[in-house]
């Protein structure tokens, strides 16, 4: 059985599950910043205070002189919490050069002697984190040790953070519900288009909103939008007009096989019927003719230049192309000449479609040889920088170079047959392959010349 397709999430849903997800993150990080940035500055504020409590102790021991005495009790209580730090928090001690406890509070009983102690040091007392700042006398006859158990800090620290993070906290559900309503505005654009292009008709293919007239990030999308219904309506118009002018063009040989045909099957007379038997060969000759070119003209309208990537070897374009050409050259007997550069270079580098570029010289052999007098010669030549035929048919009037070119138009007087499309093909693939045509006439002013030569900005053997 075939997996069932994934349903995509919309960019909406998207949107608010990054938020969702990203925001509590950012949170997180934050919260851990803050809560490091205020334990160090907590930090920095206990420890100055412990810093100034030891030299105000050390002061009072220099005026009033060394006497071994107990702070009294009621110095680490407090009657309560009233918004101060709690001095059961706090202790102080003080030892003589021989270790004796000079001073102490009750807390301070419980502190460590470290003759050898300078600065702050962290200490775990009774299971409790102490930090104690030793200060040694000028002498090294005393040692005082002011210290502060880390929970009064860290009481302080999260207090601060809480306060903070709260409100934020209780805010969260106002935020998100914020968010998705500025989520879905923003997307409002976005929603309207997709409504505009589920609601059109399938051969509506009149542009999209101005770019200007949609959000930034929009315009590129409504760009390419319209972009490719242009492409899409000149497709469309062009597969319409080859429709209505091949039904044109078939319907006239129609006409005539069937009436030829009804000559021949009805005609008694032998001379008769061989005369009609030529003109529905005739006839089957213009119809193979045109259906050929028709085809040719399908391919190259729905050619993708991208894809056209081969190296043309001109040997073989030209000799299938030559080939192509030559009964018809025998009829009329046209001498077909072929020229190569001199020197051995190569000729014109392209890449493209060999199959395609057949077709070009073949339609314009075809015509060359179709409208030269009898009896001339046709010469093609290959140059390294551009392709070269030359024949020597009357120049073309004025009135030929304006129409040259344009489907199923032929010159009034022509006695050869033709369907009109040979010109508008050459053209057509030229295009694809980034070469441009030009007509006019020969050298001296004698005959035609066709060029093929690559179209200003073109890429030496990029083909584009």
């Amino acid at each position: 059985m075939p997996a069932a397709p994934r349903r995509s999430i919309s960019l909406q849903r998207r949107l608010l599950l990054s938020v969702l997800v990203c925001a509590p993150l950012v949170w997180a990080v934050a919260v851990v910043a803050s809560v490091n940035h205020a334990r160090h500055e907590v930090n920095e504020l206990y420890d100055s205070e412990l810093i100034r409590l030891a030299r105000e102790v050390q002061s009072t021991l220099v005026m009033a002189g060394d006497t071994e005495a107990e702070l009294p009790a009621g110095h680490g209580q407090s009657s309560g919490r009233d918004g101060v730090a709690d001095l059961a928090d706090l202790a102080i001690a003080v030892w003589d050069r021989q270790g004796h406890r000079l001073l102490n509070d009750r807390e301070g009983a419980m502190l460590e002697y470290r003759p050898d102690a300078v600065g702050f040091v962290d200490q775990t007392i009774d299971g409790r984190e102490w930090r104690v700042y030793y200060l040694q006398s000028g002498n090294g006859n005393r040692l005082v040790a002011a210290g502060q158990r880390e929970h009064e800090r860290d009481e302080v620290v999260w207090g601060l953070t809480l306060s903070q993070l709260v409100p934020w906290l209780l805010t969260l559900p106002v935020l998100l519900l914020v968010l998705a309503w500025a989520v879905r505005r923003a997307l409002a654009p976005a929603h309207a288009l997709a409504d505009q292009l589920k609601n059109r008709a399938a051969d509506d293919l009149a542009p999209l909103a101005e770019p200007q007239a949609v959000p930034v990030e929009l315009a590129p999308l409504v760009m390419a939008i319209n972009g490719s219904f242009s492409r899409t309506a000149e497709l469309l118009l062009r597969e319409r007009r080859f429709v209505a002018d091949a039904a044109h063009e078939l319907r006239t040989p129609l006409a005539t096989l069937r009436a030829q045909w009804e000559v021949v099957r009805r005609s008694r007379d032998e001379a008769e019927r061989d005369h009609a038997q030529r003109r529905l060969d005739a006839g089957l000759d213009r119809m193979d003719r045109l259906v050929t070119q028709l085809l040719a003209l399908s391919r190259a309208d729905s050619a993708d230049a991208s894809l056209l990537t081969t190296p043309i070897d001109w040997a073989e374009v030209v000799e299938r192309a030559m080939n192509d050409c030559l009964a018809l050259a025998g009829r009329r007997q046209i001498e077909l000449g072929c020229d190569w550069p001199e020197d051995g270079r190569p000729p014109l580098p392209l890449r493209g479609d060999p199959q395609l570029m057949t077709v070009v010289l073949r339609n314009l052999l075809d015509n060359a040889v179709r409208y030269a007098p009898e009896g001339t010669a046709v010469t093609l030549s290959l140059l390294p920088t551009h392709l070269q035929l030359d024949n020597a048919g009357p120049p073309l009037t004025d009135e030929q170079m304006r129409t040259l070119g344009q489907r199923f138009h032929r010159a009034d007087g022509q006695r050869e047959t033709g369907s009109g499309l040979g010109i508008s093909i050459v053209q057509r693939i030229a295009q694809l392959h980034g070469l441009v045509l030009q007509v006019g006439a020969g050298e001296g002013g004698q005959g035609v010349r066709v060029v093929l030569r690559p179209a200003p900005g073109w890429a030496a053997g990029s083909g584009r």
